[in-house]
């Protein structure tokens, strides 16, 4: 059964730094395009950002270019989401998301984890 499960949200002052984690499994990981994407109570849920399945390649929403840091590490099924220098407009429930093609696409997502910045 594929599950994503996201950790290392909480509570952190503007300027500060959380690095958010994804467990992956059910799947063959090392074949999917992995990406972090975030919701805020009234918001269309955006993407963040993303990484291909050999993490060759990634791609960042312009408001955190050069703040966050999308990474793999294959051989633990885990991607990550380093985010520095935070700020409130950043606090939003953050969801981790899997993406790979077979005899169908499949697109699977975690519960999300909160990640609050205010001081």
């Amino acid at each position: 059964q594929v599950q994503l499960v996201e950790s290392g949200g909480g509570l952190v002052q503007p300027g500060g730094s959380l690095r958010l984690s994804c467990a992956a499994s059910g799947f063959t990981f090392s074949n999917a395009a992995m990406s972090w994407y975030r919701q805020a109570p009234g918001k269309e849920r955006e993407l963040v950002a993303a990484i291909t399945s050999t993490g060759g390649n990634t791609k960042y929403e312009d408001s955190v270019k050069g703040r966050f840091t999308i990474s793999r590490d294959n051989a633990k099924n885990t991607v990550y989401l380093q985010m520095n220098n935070l700020k409130p407009e950043d606090t939003a429930v953050y969801y981790c998301n899997a993406k790979w093609v077979g005899v169908n696409r499949y697109d699977y997502w975690g519960q999300g984890t909160q990640v609050t910045v205010s001081s």
